[in-house]
This record gives C-alpha cells, sequence and structure tokens, in this order.
C-alpha cells in the first residue's frame, strides 16, 4: 500500500499572517522502490547493445569512404597550393590520411567486421567545395590559399567530430583498444587543424587582403 508524508514549514510573514511552504513530499511503495533500484545501473541490453554495435560500425564505414577520397584531394589541394608551407601541411596530412585508413582497416578487424565503405555524403561534398575554390581562385595566390585553408578546416572540423563520436561509442561498447587507436587518430586531426589555423593567422590571411 502506498503511504505519504508531506512536510510543511510555517514563516511568520511582516503582517503576521502564517503562510505554509511545501518542502518535500516522500511518497514510496514496494514497487517504485525496486524500480528506482533497478534504475541505478546503467546496463546496456544485449538487444541495445547489438544496435549500438550497428550504428558504430556504420559510422566506420563512413569515415574509411571519407579518407579513402581524402587523400586523392589532398594530393590536388597541395599541388594547387601557393605557400611552400600549405604545399607542405597537405602532403604531411595526406600520408596521415592514408595511416588513417589502414588504421580503420585494423580497427574493422577488432571488432569482428569486413572493411567496408560506405559513401559518405558529408565528405564527398566538402571534397566538392575544395575543388570549386580551386577553380574559381588564381593561381599562386595567397587568395586561394585562404580558400584551401577554408575548405580543408571543414573537414578537419567534420573528422574531428567523427572520431570524437566514435571513439566515446567504442569505450561504451568496452573497445578499448579501438577507443585508444581512434584517439591517435583524433589527435592527429586536432594538430592538423592547429596547424592550419597557424599558417592563416601567421601571414596567409595577411597577404591575401594584400592582393
Amino acid at each position: 500500500m502506498a503511504f505519504g508524508i508531506l512536510v510543511w514549514i510555517f514563516k511568520e510573514t511582516p503582517r503576521n499572517r502564517i503562510t505554509t511552504y511545501p518542502v518535500y513530499q516522500i511518497q514510496q511503495t514496494t514497487t517504485v522502490m525496486k524500480a528506482t533500484k533497478g534504475k541505478l545501473v546503467n546496463q546496456i541490453t544485449e538487444t541495445d547493445s547489438e544496435k549500438l554495435k550497428e550504428l558504430f560500425v556504420d559510422g566506420l564505414k563512413d569515415i574509411y569512404w571519407a579518407e579513402k577520397h581524402l587523400a586523392k584531394a589532398l594530393t590536388k589541394m597541395s599541388k594547387s597550393a601557393t605557400s611552400e608551407e600549405l604545399k607542405a601541411a597537405f602532403e604531411k596530412h595526406t600520408t596521415e590520411t592514408e595511416e588513417h585508413a589502414a588504421r580503420l582497416e585494423e580497427v574493422f578487424g577488432l571488432v569482428g567486421e569486413k572493411a567496408q565503405a560506405k559513401k559518405c555524403a558529408a565528405m564527398e561534398g566538402l571534397i566538392e567545395e575544395g575543388e570549386e575554390i580551386i577553380s574559381s581562385t588564381d593561381k599562386g595566390t595567397m587568395v586561394r590559399d585562404c580558400g584551401l585553408i577554408m575548405a580543408a578546416q571543414k573537414v578537419e572540423h567534420y573528422e574531428i567530430a567523427s572520431y570524437g563520436t566514435l571513439r566515446n561509442i567504442a569505450r561504451t561498447l568496452g573497445y578499448s583498444e579501438v577507443a585508444d587507436m581512434l584517439q591517435i587518430t583524433l589527435d592527429q586531426e586536432g594538430e592538423t587543424d592547429h596547424k592550419l589555423t597557424e599558417l592563416a593567422e601567421t601571414y596567409v590571411n595577411e597577404e591575401a587582403s594584400a592582393e
């Protein structure tokens, strides 16, 4: 049988009127107590775990496609860049991107899945945006470099969000080794983004404004 206790306090107002204020109400039943106790333990059921793994693997396929196609795009961006430092940054990240794809293949194996790519519409759009910047800017200008940095950082931010989410899901599923591997890639993406910001703020944007 349910029972409740309603507790009130009394406060004297400036006009000497007594006002009541409810503080808290406790209501409990044997059923409620058991339900509450059960909620204290946050567990993932086998069904939920399988659904989450499906989402995780789908995300891996998405970013795997993205890395495969990004490597080609970065090569084109490097050849199109004006600044030697920006060229070098793109070349370095091209090599890292190839490593990222290889690391993802290891991740697939660790979770018992075959490495497969699923078309990533977001990365496809970002790559197209980079190509548009190349075609709409003059060769040998810092304006082009400014545009390339903008396009590249959009890519990096997408990858940072993707890898960060996948790492967190891996931890939830208990894939600690996989989470550590994804963190390595996440760190490299962050370093690339920082480098691009540094180039833009050091001289690219300023020189572009003078053209």
